[in-house]
């Protein structure tokens, strides 16, 4: 009986809270911060956006008395949005991640732009960004705390976190389920790298300058302009030589009656 009584009062905490999902309360976002009001974890005085009003709304759920805010968590102030400057953004995506209530618009490597009736005025984008190309304009004037902000306003922001936090959780569902799948599915058949590809190209281009070579050879022997310098050649050059034709043999290049430097016919 007492779950389900201290379960109620958590939903009625988290009805009467701005749903900023800020955390400056200290905890990931509204709902665990109303929670642990309803179980004695948290006092109920730790929400700037709320402020004063927040916290009067609250004592009289709770029948307590109404005591400041502690402003250890922050200051009331007028709600701010956050405004990129899309000149200096790098379109990391860091400040969507970030925030709480998707109200960033853009993609990776592209310009972001915040949607301002939909942000919060969280701050959560702001520390992320690589660039510092986000600023926090307050837009409400002297308003501060449920003056500068509105039961709609709150119950929209709720129903896009829960939105968020659903599609978070199916995407790592969905992650886990993928790496399942692939941890227990036997090994794929071995199938011919990228990198065969590039070496069967090179094969080919180095096979086609071959030819064109053993053409030419050809075309001077008959001219009798045969190869010079291929006798007394120096152990040095002649390492060279065997090591490229070593090379050539593996790549399948060089045929088994290729001539050999010195005018000989090497057989295998």
């Amino acid at each position: 009986m007492t779950a389900i009584v201290s379960k109620t009062l958590a939903k009625r905490i988290e009805d009467l809270l701005p749903q900023t999902q800020c955390t400056k309360c200290g905890y990931p976002a509204c709902r665990p911060y109303a929670h642990a009001i309803a179980a004695g974890e948290a006092n109920y005085n730790q929400c700037p956006p709320g402020g004063a009003e927040g916290i009067e709304r609250l004592a009289a759920l709770l029948g307590k008395p109404v005591i400041p805010l502690d402003t250890t968590h922050g200051e009331e102030r007028p709600r701010p949005v956050a405004v990129i400057d899309e000149n200096v953004c790098i379109g990391c995506t860091l400040c969507m991640q970030a925030c709480p209530v998707d109200s960033i618009a853009g993609a990776a490597k592209q310009m972001h732009t915040v949607i301002a009736e939909l942000c919060t005025g969280c701050d959560l984008c702001v520390p992320p960004c690589p660039v510092d190309c986000i600023n926090m304009i307050p837009v409400t004037g002297d308003k501060t705390g449920w003056d500068a902000w509105s039961q709609p306003q709150a119950d929209m922001a709720r129903e896009r976190h829960d939105r968020r936090l659903a599609r978070d959780e199916r995407e790592h569902e969905e992650a886990e389920a993928r790496a399942a799948v692939s941890k227990a599915a036997p090994a794929p058949e071995q199938t011919q790298p990228a990198e065969d590809d590039a070496e069967a190209k090179k094969r080919a281009i180095i096979q086609a300058a071959m030819e064109r070579a053993r053409k030419k050879k050809e075309e001077m022997a008959k001219l009798g302009a045969g190869p010079k310098n291929t006798e007394h050649v120096s152990t040095a050059v002649q390492a060279q030589i065997d090591a490229a034709e070593a090379r050539r043999r593996r790549l399948g290049l060089a045929d088994q009656d290729d001539d050999q430097p010195d005018g000989s016919n090497k057989k295998s």
